[in-house]
């Protein structure tokens, strides 16, 4: 079995940071979804893939996944950037031309 070890970003749709430092592990999928025949819906038999673990740390994520003999990859998180601008800036078209 195989698994990813991740850290948890921010919500796109709120401004809060809220759980954003928690390190997740999520199983890798054993097999592709398929199509019901009857309804439609995407499904398969693999029932790892419905579980995601939930530490506080890296630390904790690695030592479970050692200790369940799961083969891991750790995913770093992207840097976070903060881009500082003024309300006035909104209102900045550019230089204006003399007519």
């Amino acid at each position: 079995m195989t698994a990813i070890i991740y850290q948890q970003q921010k919500n796109a749709l709120q401004s809060g940071r809220a759980g954003t430092g928690t390190w997740v592990l999520e199983h890798q999928p054993k097999e592709a979804r398929v199509a019901d025949p009857l309804m439609g819906w995407a499904g398969s038999g693999d029932t790892e893939r419905q579980v995601k673990l939930r530490f506080a740390s890296l630390d904790a994520a690695t030592a479970y996944a050692k200790a369940n003999d799961l083969q891991y990859t750790v995913a770093p998180a992207p840097a976070r950037v903060i881009k500082l601008q003024t309300y006035a800036d909104n209102f900045n078209v550019g230089p204006i031309t003399p007519r």
